[in-house]
């Protein structure tokens, strides 16, 4: 679903209401990953939490988690998005975290029955073809990452780990699993 309408859905240069879709159908799930033109690193997480809408970068500011895959809760008031890999909390409506980290947020207003993110890029439900993503660069491949950075390539496993947990052979080291796995992504 397109992000905006009209004109502004070519204008990506500045910050503007985008629109998102129909309340009705958003509010049928807690968390929607929303893809922005710009590129992975600019999704954004739209949730739906106790009758109300609210966005955030949908990469944790710690590691770069997936918050849409986040445990919500609330403590004292307070909603709260977990991470998924490390389980730093970030409140919906600030961003702010129980420690130094901060979530960007987006301002979110419901209009005619719309939803509506403000932000500085068009935002989908459905992931942009890749010739609109063309000028951006794009990530690494495993095995470039390993050569870049072994945290690098330890966390962009990280989500892999659950099928690693499930292997027939468990006495594998983690080195021949990751080599493995280096193997099977680059090519």
């Amino acid at each position: 679903m397109a992000s905006s309408s009209g004109d502004d859905e070519r204008n990506t240069e500045g910050v503007s209401w985008r629109l998102i879709g129909p309340a009705t159908g958003l509010s049928n799930k807690r968390c929607r990953l929303m893809y922005s033109s710009l590129g992975h690193s600019s999704d954004v997480c739209l949730f739906y939490v106790k009758g109300e809408f609210f966005a955030m970068d949908a990469r944790c500011a710690h590691s770069g988690g997936p918050l849409c895959e986040g445990d919500i809760e609330e403590a004292d008031g307070v909603l709260q998005v977990f991470c998924p890999w490390h389980d730093y909390d970030f409140d919906l409506r600030t961003g702010k975290s129980g420690t130094s980290l901060q979530q960007k947020v987006y301002e979110v207003k419901l209009e005619d029955g719309n939803v509506y993110v403000k932000h500085g890029s068009c935002l989908s439900l459905q992931p942009f073809p890749a010739d609109q993503k063309a000028e951006h660069p794009q990530p690494l491949s495993l095995h470039e990452t390993a050569v870049a950075s072994p945290l690098g390539l330890f966390l962009r496993l990280v989500p892999q780990t659950q099928a690693i947990r499930n292997i027939p052979k468990p006495y594998l080291s983690f080195s021949q699993t990751v080599s493995t796995l280096i193997a099977v992504h680059s090519g």
